[in-house]
């Protein structure tokens, strides 16, 4: 007390004169300590996700500074005046303000920041912060993609992004087709894809449950970083990471019921019949001589009507699909970890064993010690794939599946192998029974993948840093095709002799290094300066091993020792890369930024003369909202726009030098003795440019960014245009050159892409309890052609022509115009060579008065004009509901599975094809059937093209969150069912519109791609 007084002011002397004062001094105290009573709190600050310790958590006395961190476990102590505000915050959450009072044990649970957690993304070589991108990169949903249940992340981004083309097929483990913006290739248009900082080919060896985010760099002013690599796009995905804190564990388990969302109407037994013995008979009246299947005849000893195979319900079942994952993660500051176990199968949805099953681990390490950042990570995938079975190259099980005739059995113990087959005299059918064929043969491969990544940045200077980062990707395969002798039909005869054994093992390997430096200042307070500058090396080394064996006996084991005949070659090569790399980003007071890269690459897939590309891009953003006062609803208001460029290298090695054959040989006339004589040489077969070279991407865009009313919604609107020069593209050789093939691979064709890109979201929050996101996103592509070769000599694909002033693979045949109603109707038309009542009229566009090649017109695009995708998501206390629809327009499909069921022939058919014309039945489109189609009536034409535009409901799912007592084993728990590829509303008649077409110029072409299945879930989620 004394103190106190003589704190303000009061001397010895005065205290002992005016004993008053002290009296006054000692009130004054008791009054100021009672209404500023100091008091203790402590508690544990949590997630209020997952119930997991926030260590390092922020707790402060507002408008002082005092404050206190939490420990390993979350828990914190501090003293405070009793009414003092007491703020909680942690990096990703929203901050919490509490008023101190008498209850001393404060726990509180803090929320995440989705606003924050979105504020920084990653780009090539670093990250930025959303707002201040200046290029075109799509901040995909990780939440939402993932839902679309998926081995491939490729699937995942359908219909998540604008600009994002995804086409794919029911096959477990097959192939996912993605192109960015349009097609800018003609040799390979899948865009590059970077895991955690590591350049990988095949990400579906990757489990996409644990991965954190993604985001798409979709132009030359985001990918120029990535050099020649990036010309198609970059998809850059980040995995978890390990918090400090204790161990929290996670498991995640799904099963999933998969069937065939849809079949076609096919013909029966006596449809069947019907529909042959009227081919025959339309043949035999036009004058053609053939043997009639007498087993369609009634009246015909062979006659078989014990047998109605419905191939379909015979082929497809209900399949299962399942997931499992399993995640521990924890740590401290100087190191965390996040160990994740994932379990993948998929049994198929039909009866043969075609199935796809993966087991992968990921490991994550990360910490720091004063101005040293380290970090590590570790991959493993092991995989196995059965693959469907081919009987020639190009065709498929699913067009084989549709083409089974009802009058052949699945199971006949008359034919070696014990399946059933057609026979000659009585069906004269070539059809395949795909059960037994895919059954009867060993068609796998299996994958062990080992990815490691190990870096380390230093700060050298303040702002400064240097980061080593070392990475390796390994992977070992063995391919294994087994067909053993056996008989599935007159035609499909595999003799002991014939039966063969092909094996393929080798393994591949690429390491990275990566040199980087970065500097970063801020100066004069408002200007900021970003720079990076680095030095990548890459090599790429591959070797196989090739064996094949011919000549098995039934039953006998499938090894290459017990093969009759044997031989084995080997295929070996390394390709190297040297990387020089550059960017800075500048920006002003919030207001305005610039970007700009560089990127050099030296690669041996190239002569010397032409191994160095050079690629660069700038950009730029204008925060306009920061410079003018826009109205009280209107958040944000910003334009950016840049250009760049980009290469694409995807050649095989060596294509620049020409390969001689050994043992070419040559008959010469020996004057000497005066007899020819076979003399051995050496020649070049195969002519190739010397002078190849990269492909050139040039992309300008410009962009527009809005926010309103408090940031619930938000547009983005985007125009974009890419021009590809320097194309690689088959040029015909004259074959006086003697070049097998004759033709040349060089750098000779250009092709543009452009179009606008839209996403609009609004997300609100109305109560505490209710809140949900509504997301849209567009995008449209014009493809157009611009040169192919010094003569722009078009390119032919399946029912397609890819020329210049068009778009690539557009579909390409003859105009039908109705039916030949009679003979003076087919004499007064334009000459059709065999043409005869019943027969398809095709249209004489040319005006030379018959039916030729020069008639053929273009049919449709058959790259979709506008791709789109709506997701909602919504939750109302302890439930959440989510929908995803997804969509493709204005492009068409040529449905070759169809046409090959309405051709009239031996096969089955389509129902369709009950309507053929008859001279009693004459209001139809559907021709008569002849067998031997002596008009070409199945021929490239308009009948077999379709609009294949479709909208799908992709994903739907409700969730339930188990509300869990602190006392409780498991900090959470949640269960949900959703459904995938649920409802598809098309008028294609094909199994699916988004199917798997036959390539870059044959995109539009359906020959019989497995159907995207339909599956529902029963899921659980649990954290510990």
């Amino acid at each position: 007390m004394i103190a106190i007084a003589r704190l303000l002011g009061v001397t010895n002397s005065c205290l002992l004169q005016n004993k008053w004062v002290l009296g006054f001094v000692f009130f004054a105290t008791t009054l100021f300590a009672a209404n500023a009573q100091t008091l203790e709190y402590s508690g544990t600050i949590t997630s209020s996700e997952d119930g997991s310790p926030l260590p390092g958590a922020s707790v402060m006395v507002k408008g002082t500074s005092i404050g206190t961190s939490t420990d390993f476990d979350g828990n914190y102590t501090i003293s405070a005046e009793k009414g003092a505000i007491l703020v909680y915050s942690y990096v990703g959450f929203q901050n919490t303000e509490i008023t101190a009072g008498d209850q001393t044990t404060l726990n509180v649970a803090l929320k995440i920041d989705a606003t924050a957690l979105d504020d920084v993304v990653v780009i090539g070589y670093g990250t930025q912060r959303k707002s201040d991108l200046t290029g075109a990169v799509a901040v995909v949903d990780a939440d939402e993609a993932k839902k679309t249940v998926t081995y491939d992340v490729a699937k995942m981004l359908q219909g998540q992004a604008p600009g994002v083309t995804v086409q794919s097929s029911g096959e477990p483990g097959g192939f996912v087709s993605i192109n960015i913006r349009g097609l800018t290739s003609f040799t390979n248009n899948n865009p590059l894809f970077v895991v955690d900082g590591v350049i990988v080919d095949d990400p579906f060896d990757f489990a996409p449950g644990e991965i954190e985010s993604m985001q798409v760099l979709k132009d030359a002013s985001s990918a120029a970083i990535y050099g020649v690599r990036g010309a198609n796009g970059v998809v850059i995905i980040t995995t978890k990471k390990g918090k400090a804190g204790e161990l929290r564990v996670r498991y995640k388990s799904l099963v999933g019921f998969e069937s065939v969302p849809k079949k076609l109407s096919l013909t029966n037994r006596s449809q069947y019949q019907e529909v042959v013995r009227t081919a025959e008979q339309n043949a035999i009246d036009r004058g053609y001589s053939i043997a009639i299947a007498t087993g369609n005849y009634p009246e015909s000893a062979d006659y078989i009507n014990d047998v109605d195979t419905d191939w379909q319900d015979e082929f497809y079942e209900t399949g299962i699909q399942q997931n499992h994952s399993l995640t521990l993660s924890g740590g401290a500051e100087a190191m965390t970890y996040s160990l994740n176990l994932d379990y993948f199968k998929d049994s198929g949805y039909f009866v043969t064993p075609q199935m796809y099953e993966r087991l992968s681990t990921n490991l994550n390490l990360t910490g720091s010690k004063g101005k040293f950042k380290y970090g590590a990570k570790l991959a493993y995938t092991k995989s196995d794939k059965e693959i469907f079975n081919e009987y020639l190259a190009g065709t498929s099980s699913v067009a084989d599946l549709l083409g089974a005739i009802p009058t052949m059995p699945v199971y006949d113990d008359n034919w070696l192998g014990g399946y059933g087959g057609s026979y000659q005299a009585t069906q004269r059918a070539i059809t395949l029974n795909v059960i037994g064929f895919n059954n009867l043969i060993e068609n796998n491969t299996r994958r062990n993948r080992f990815l490691g990544n190990i870096w380390g940045e230093y700060e050298i200077l303040k702002g400064l840093s240097y980061r080593l980062s070392v990475s390796g990707d390994q992977l070992s395969y063995f391919d294994k095709y087994f067909n053993p002798p056996s008989e599935l039909g007159w035609y499909y005869i595999n003799t002991p002799e014939e039966a063969l054994l092909n094996l393929n093992s080798g393994y591949e390997t690429q390491t990275l290094v990566n040199n980087l430096l970065t500097y970063k200042t801020t100066f004069k307070e408002k200007h900021n300066l970003d720079v990076l500058a680095g030095w990548i090396q890459q090599k790429n080394y591959r070797k196989n091993n090739f064996s094949n064996g011919t000549g098995f006996d039934y039953g006998e084991i499938s090894h290459i020792e017990y093969a009759d005949d044997f031989a084995a070659s080997e295929f070996e090569e390394t390709v190297t890369t040297s990387s020089l790399l550059s960017r800075v980003n500048y920006s002003y007071d919030d207001r305005y930024f610039l970007t700009a890269n560089f990127r050099q690459d030296k690669s041996s897939l190239f002569a010397e003369q032409n191994n160095t590309g050079s690629y660069f891009s700038f950009s730029g953003a204008w925060k306009i909202h920061n410079d003018f006062t826009l109205p009280e609803w209107w958040n944000v208001f910003k334009v950016r726009g840049g250009y760049g460029q980009l290469g694409n290298n995807t050649v095989g090695s060596y294509a620049y030098s020409p390969t001689v054959n050994p043992f070419a040989s040559y008959l010469f006339f020996n004057t000497s003795t005066g007899q020819t004589e076979l003399a051995n040489g050496t020649t070049v077969v195969t002519l190739l440019d010397p002078d190849i070279k990269w492909e050139d991407t040039e992309t300008t865009n410009i962009a527009a960014e809005f926010e309103f009313f408090n940031n619930k919604l938000k547009l983005t609107t985007e125009y974009f245009q890419k021009k590809s020069t320097d194309l690689l593209a088959q040029v015909p050789l004259p074959y006086s050159t003697g070049s097998v093939p004759a033709s040349i691979t060089t750098n000779a064709a250009a092709v543009k892409n452009d179009g606008v890109e839209f996403i609009l979201s609004y997300s609100d929050a109305s109560s505490e309890d209710f809140s949900y996101n509504i997301t849209a996103n567009a995008a449209t592509v014009n493809n157009e052609v611009l040169s192919i070769g010094a003569d722009n000599t078009p390119i032919y694909g399946a029912a397609s022509k890819t020329e210049v002033g068009r778009s690539v693979g557009e579909l390409f045949g003859y105009q039908m115009e109705g039916i030949f109603q009679d003979a003076n109707d087919v004499a007064s038309s334009p000459f059709q060579q065999n043409a005869s009542p019943g027969d398809v009229k095709f249209r004489d566009v040319n005006g030379d008065g018959q039916i030729t090649d020069d008639d053929r017109v273009f049919l449709g695009r058959s790259i979709p004009k506008i791709t789109y995708g709506f997701n909602f998501s919504s939750q109302y206390k302890n439930w959440d509901f989510s929908f995803f629809w997804q969509g493709a327009a204005g492009h068409s499909a040529f449905n070759a599975s169809y046409r090959n069921l309405m051709i009239g022939q031996y096969t089955n058919h389509h129902t369709d094809i009950m309507n053929y014309w008859t001279p009693d039945n004459t209001n139809t489109n559907i021709p008569a059937p002849v067998i031997g189609d002596p008009n070409a009536n199945s021929r490239d034409s308009d009948r077999f093209v379709e609009d294949a535009s479709y909208i799908r409901l992709q994903n739907i799912q409700l969730g339930y969150t188990i509300p869990m007592k602190e006392t409780a084993a498991l900090s959470n728990a949640r269960v949900y069912v959703s459904g995938q590829n649920v409802v598809t509303l098309s008028g294609y008649k094909g199994y699916d519109p988004d199917f798997k077409g036959a390539g870059i110029f044959s995109k539009g072409y359906d020959l019989g791609s497995f159907p995207n299945p339909r599956t529902f879930y029963l899921g659980v989620e649990v954290a510990f």
